[in-house]
């Protein structure tokens, strides 16, 4: 064998040395990827803040209200009529603290998307305010049930707190049967808002 043969085959085998070599070095960048993916989508899973709370509406009723005024001021003389249209919705609801520490309820709204896609939102009233409805109008054809205070409520840990609120919107009877979408939102302090979608139907009264 002459030496320009020899040179030439250790040039390939030098060249199949250099490719194996690259092949594993390929293979290794792979499994090192993928390793690195398994470990972060396992991080990610484990460290998913789990739900804090739970929330279910039991019922709902809705007021929808048209009155006029008389016409006449507190001294009698004439005035122009004025009509006011608005719906008073009074919701149920069981809140379940999940956590091992207590959470704090900071307000509650009763988000309403109408017809044409709007959102209109009321803030629930406090306990003296819904026990003055009910003051205001004796004949309201809704359950006068034990009321939820929506401010500044505290639940234990592992304790369900119940109660029934009543928000209201300036809604004609038309706009609030037209609705497309009805839920609520429970804004408790230092966490992401609770939003329920209720299950159950609403009762017109």
């Amino acid at each position: 064998m002459s030496l320009l043969q020899q040179e030439e085959l250790d040039d390939a085998a030098r060249g199949e040395e250099l490719t194996r070599g690259t092949s594993h070095v390929v293979i290794s960048a792979i499994i090192a990827v993928l390793a690195v993916s398994v470990a972060i989508a396992v991080y990610v899973i484990s460290n998913q803040k789990q739900p804090f709370a739970r929330g279910q509406v039991t019922a709902i009723w809705a007021h929808p209200q048209h009155t006029e005024t008389s016409g006449l001021d507190a001294s009698g003389a004439v005035m122009p009529k004025e009509s006011v249209d608005q719906v008073m919705v009074f919701t149920t609801v069981s809140l379940h603290n999940l956590t091992n520490h207590a959470i704090i309820l900071g307000n509650v709204t009763t988000n309403v998307t109408l017809a044409d896609g709007s959102v209109h939102l009321s803030y629930a009233a406090n306990k003296g305010d819904y026990e003055r409805i009910f003051v205001a109008y004796p004949d309201l054809p809704v359950p006068h049930l034990a009321p939820l205070s929506p401010l500044d409520t505290t639940i234990e840990a592992g304790q369900t707190l119940e109660g029934t609120f009543v928000s209201a919107f300036k809604l004609t009877r038309q706009e609030w049967d037209g609705r497309k979408n009805l839920d609520y939102s429970f804004n408790f302090r230092y966490q992401a808002p609770l939003t329920v979608t209720p299950q159950v139907a609403v009762t017109e009264r």
